[in-house]
């Protein structure tokens, strides 16, 4: 069984859960987006993300707004709809639930 594989799996699973609460907590730019995830070791690339954002912002997740940059061409940042937060509230009691129930399974 490929471990990596395996990982890199349970990562994309949770990509939507952090992407959205990064976003509760500020409005955010993609390549701020992918350093918060990098440092949290949840390694993931513009490929991967920005068809996510796209999706989530098609869906009424996400809205963006348009800032100028000092260091070149304005900046698209992403913020949380009401309904990406009330998906927000969601995801996050799912996590709960999935943590609780795989904490008991693991330690049977």
């Amino acid at each position: 069984m490929n471990t990596e594989n395996s990982q890199a799996q349970m990562r994309k699973g949770v990509l939507e859960l952090c992407i959205l609460s990064l976003l509760a907590k500020e409005d955010s730019y993609v390549p701020d987006i992918i350093d918060k995830l990098k440092e949290a070791k949840l390694i993931v690339v513009e490929g991967t993300l920005y068809p996510l954002m796209t999706r989530l912002k098609n869906d009424g997740f996400l809205t963006y707004n348009w800032a100028e940059s000092r260091s070149g061409p304005p900046r698209k940042y992403y913020k949380l709809t009401p309904l990406g937060r009330s998906l927000l509230k969601d995801l996050k009691k799912s996590w709960e639930e999935l943590v609780g129930s795989v904490d008991k399974m693991i330690h049977i």
